[in-house]
């Protein structure tokens, strides 16, 4: 069953938010020159910081690098076959987690404050929910950024440790995911989507 029958039978998004966010979106390649607002950059965060994190500790950090020295910069630890797309396109983030992500929990979840304490020491833990939670806030930033009729390019082909040692030589962040985002060019996807496993192979209901 896809998303369009789903729409059919059950009352959730039209199917034009359905295809913007999901069945039709794609990841983009190549973009057009028309460049991403300041305030939609800052939309893209204002949509992903509501979706859910455990402890509601939301470790993402999200650094825009605009075109220009930075971008040179941040293109040198990327794979060869991100360099020349990631230097077309109108904006990139590089996404990270905090490593001092406990440090905002009695902000952001004050009910029990006293849960900060089990990180202090407990690098492994702490680095190891971090990193897993920021992994799912990058997600809920794509589907913002396509929510406001962008699209993304997210890359993991690049070198954490010198990225890192660049641009957080303080250990402050931790790099996860490269993401360019823009407008799609014409030609940015594939013509065809790569196959998706049906429901019967992905899951099991015990």
């Amino acid at each position: 069953m896809n998303a369009r029958l789903l729409a059919d039978t059950y009352p959730v998004l039209d199917q034009a938010a359905l295809d913007l966010l999901f069945s039709e979106a794609r990841t983009a390649n190549a973009f057009t020159d028309e460049p991403v607002s300041p305030g939609q950059l800052r939309m893209i965060y204002e949509l992903t910081k509501f979706g859910p994190t455990a402890f509601n500790n939301q470790p993402l950090r999200i650094t825009y690098v605009s075109a220009g020295e930075s971008r040179e910069r941040l293109v040198a630890h990327l794979n060869e076959n991100n360099k020349q797309k990631t230097l077309d396109a109108p904006m990139t983030a590089v996404l990270a987690f905090d490593a001092h992500w406990h440090d905002q929990l009695p902000a952001v979840f004050p009910h029990r404050p006293q849960l900060r304490e089990g990180f202090v020491e407990n690098l492994d833990l702490r680095y190891g929910i971090g990193r897993d939670n920021a992994h799912l806030q990058a997600g809920y930033f794509i589907l913002a950024a396509r929510a406001l009729g962008l699209a993304a390019g997210p890359m993991t082909g690049f070198n954490k440790a010198s990225l890192d040692a660049d641009f957080f030589p303080d250990g402050s962040q931790r790099s996860i995911l490269v993401a360019n985002i823009g407008y799609a060019a014409e030609k940015a996807c594939s013509e065809t989507r790569l196959p998706r496993l049906p429901y019967e192979e992905a899951v099991t209901v015990l």
